[in-house]
């Protein structure tokens, strides 16, 4: 069976939309997000990977990293900032703000979402968005977003065939409205789906001569070889087998693999594997013998001595850290 490396990637990583707002926005008007660091705890504590959205479903505004240069965002467009980074959204570029403060994060949190938010001057509404946040785990190796750019822009505007960021923009508009038991939940899941479609959109994007993981998703060989490792990451994989399977020579798919996806193919299946035990760990009910077969491991000590070599812990202080969090 081939796997859906990108859907089970997504999966072990936890990717999970939290809180959701609707903004009316009236000239002149900014609104500044603070670190990650200031948000996550508030959003989803004990997530590390913080991703910060903006879609304008009405008019228009510019978006900005700290430190860079704007560009214009128009209704039916989405703008995601896949790390978090601290960035303005405004009706003119090089504006700035207050960042959104920590009690102004607990009201939104008790109030229940989506939200709304009235920003800027007191005339009509020049721009309407709806925004949001999606957090996943980052450690030990999350290769998808160790290999996407700080910022994605994507959509095609109002009008156009925008798939499910159009379909994101007209239920977010509803939901946001009507307020309907469950709507939160509504909202959470379709920004995930909305996350996907700006994922799979960058990808088919991507230009003939671009490396890295998403890459190696895209070149038949290599994603074949991730797939294969990916479906069944317990099985004692060799060079060898994978070169087999793919139908390459040994050297030619250690080389195609390593300049692609920027680490040798085994390298690769080490690091997933250990990600996949912190997933285990973090359920908490696994014995570590247990985690140590599901991923390939002959012993408990020797998927020990692996995790420490990673992480810099045994898997039973990394257990008890976890615990300590929550």
């Amino acid at each position: 069976m081939t796997t859906d490396v990108l859907s089970d990637v997504l999966k072990t990583v936890r990717l999970t939309g939290a809180a959701f707002f609707d903004v009316a926005a009236c000239e002149p008007w900014a609104a500044e997000q603070p670190s990650r660091e200031m948000v996550l705890p508030k959003i989803l504590p004990g997530a590390e990977q913080l991703i910060a959205y903006h879609v304008v479903t009405e008019g228009s505004c510019y978006a900005t990293v700290i430190g860079g240069d704007a560009f214009e965002v128009r209704a039916g467009e989405v703008i995601v900032f896949t790390r978090g980074d601290p960035h303005v959204m405004s009706s003119k570029p090089g504006m700035r703000a207050d960042p959104f403060a920590a009690d102004a994060m607990d009201a939104a949190t008790a109030t229940g979402f989506p939200f709304f938010v009235s920003t800027g001057g007191n005339g009509p509404a020049s721009a309407k968005l709806v925004c949001g946040f999606l957090a996943c785990d980052a450690r030990p190796f999350n290769p998808l977003f160790d290999n996407l750019p700080p910022v994605i822009r994507s959509g095609g505007g109002i009008g156009s065939d925008a798939g499910w960021i159009g379909q994101f923009i007209r239920v977010a508009v509803s939901e946001s409205a009507n307020k309907r038991a469950g709507g939160e939940s509504i909202l959470a899941r379709l920004s995930e789906l909305m996350f996907i479609e700006v994922v799979r959109r960058h990808l088919e994007a991507l230009p003939p001569e671009q490396s890295g993981w998403l890459a190696g998703l895209r070149d038949p060989f290599v994603g074949k070889a991730l797939s294969l490792m990916h479906g069944d990451p317990a099985r004692r994989w060799t060079l060898d087998m994978l070169a087999k399977e793919v139908g390459l020579s040994r050297s030619v798919l250690a080389e195609r693999f390593t300049d692609l996806v920027g680490t040798p193919p085994l390298h690769y299946l080490s690091k997933w594997r250990m990600q996949i035990a912190l997933g285990s760990l973090a359920g908490g009910s696994s014995n570590f013998a247990t985690i140590a077969a599901e991923i390939g491991y002959e012993s408990e000590a020797a998927f020990s001595r692996a995790f420490k070599k990673m992480m810099g812990v045994p898997p039973s202080a990394w257990r008890r850290r976890i615990g300590s969090e929550d």
